[in-house]
């Protein structure tokens, strides 16, 4: 192991140390044009599919359309998108005056009263802009308390949005893939500071501690930090008891904070210490796992190939096979944007078409309960010629972080 400041767990400055070193970050937002854009596509793909209307409850897809965020309550409020004219807020009367300070640029809003169904402002303003037979698409958001009404004020006539909205927003543009790259780069920091700073007696809540710090120290918005250290790495989404680091023990450290709304999202394992014969083997057996998923995601290759080729990887090992444990018992991805986790996802049975602009994670994670567990979880983006990793991929169990001369992309 190196002995320099760059070069090992223990080995660099503390946490407090670290935390000095850090500045913020900064990327271009999405535009509005942008947002325009994206709007006119999903108008165009919802002509297409006979779609009179689409509801965006208070969720991501209304941010990712309309650019500005609305907190659920218990009172519906969001954005009805005709297929053909200008989006519709839906709003309580007492939040007018708030929505349009939020709106990223004028636009119509429709009220109600305290007394007055808002369920039938909806399916009365889809029926003006799509006709009388109109078909409303719901958000995949909708919470059922108003999906339901929903589809009764339109007698029925409602039908699914995924598949139009996850059709637009699994595909990134320049601009995303930009500012996912600069969070991404921030977190890759972080976790290289973290790996640096370890030492003998800390605990996983004060690591968590430096994540949150760290993170906001560069810009960001925290968003989740797990770290686990021992038997504790086995648990997929860790246990509910702070750990103590002890030399030998397998560490793993999971993250994600959020830029102009997009997350970051990178997993590391490694061995506080010189790593066990045993602990070699299973590291590098999680890392040909991920390799083998990166190496099958092609353009044109579905979804679910990249899941098989991870677990064909693990069963020519000795583990699963399938979800059985030892070995991966979730899926192998997920996909990342406005949303840490969604389409496309890395799992058997989605057939869904690997296309430039696809960002997703690539995170075969190997559990053995009662021993460690090992998860490697990087994020790439599909260009024309295939995967690109947004962050270099760990080297071995001492070196999670690549050369100490790598340059992060920009």
């Amino acid at each position: 192991m190196s002995q320099n400041n760059s070069g090992g767990a223990g080995q660099g400055p503390d946490f407090d140390s670290a935390l000095k070193r850090f500045a913020p970050v900064s990327a271009p937002p999405v535009s509005l044009a942008e947002f325009a854009a994206r709007r006119a596509e999903l108008q165009s793909r919802m002509q297409a599919a006979g779609i009179g209307a689409t509801w965006l409850d208070a969720s991501s897809s209304l941010r990712y359309f309309c650019g500005h965020e609305l907190g659920l309550s218990e009172r519906i409020h969001g954005a009805l998108v005709p297929a053909r004219g200008e989006v519709v807020h839906i709003s309580p009367c007492f939040e007018e005056p708030k929505l349009r300070t939020l709106l990223r640029e004028p636009g119509q809003i429709a009220t109600w009263e305290e007394d007055e169904d808002p369920f039938t402002l909806i399916a009365d303003l889809t029926r003006k802009l799509g006709g009388t037979d109109a078909l409303l698409a719901l958000d995949q958001a909708t919470p059922y308390a108003f999906a339901a009404p929903l589809t009764e004020a339109m007698a029925g006539r409602v039908t699914s949005a995924r598949q139009l909205i996850a059709g637009i927003r699994q595909i990134k543009s320049p601009t995303e893939i930009a500012i996912i790259q600069t969070a991404m780069n921030a977190s890759w920091q972080v976790h290289k500071a973290v790996w640096q700073g370890l030492r003998p007696g800390i605990s996983t809540t004060e690591t968590c501690a430096f994540i949150r710090a760290a993170h906001r120290a560069m810009g960001l918005k925290p968003l989740f930090e797990a770290a686990q250290f021992g038997e504790a790495t086995a648990y997929p989404h860790g246990v509910p008891e702070p750990q103590i680091l002890q030399p030998g023990d397998m560490v793993l450290i999971d993250m994600g904070a959020i830029l102009h709304g997009y997350p970051s999202d990178i997993t590391r394992s490694y061995v506080f210490g010189p790593p066990s014969r045993r602990q070699s083997e299973l590291w590098q057996a999680e890392y040909a796992a991920q390799s083998a998923a990166f190496a099958a995601a092609q353009i044109g290759t579905p979804c679910e190939a990249v899941d098989q080729a991870a677990r064909d990887s693990l069963s020519a090992a000795g583990f699963g096979p399938g979800y059985a444990l030892p070995g991966l018992p979730h899926r192998t991805g997920h996909g990342l944007g406005l949303d840490i986790h969604e389409d496309p996802y890395i799992v058997k049975g989605n057939r869904t078409k690997l296309q430039p602009g696809m960002c997703f994670s690539i995170e075969p994670m190997l559990c053995l309960y009662g021993e460690c567990g090992i998860r490697l979880e990087d994020i790439v983006y599909m260009t024309d010629e295939g995967p690109r990793w947004f962050c270099p991929p760990a080297e071995s169990p001492v070196t999670p972080f690549g050369s100490d001369d790598y340059t992060l992309p920009l």
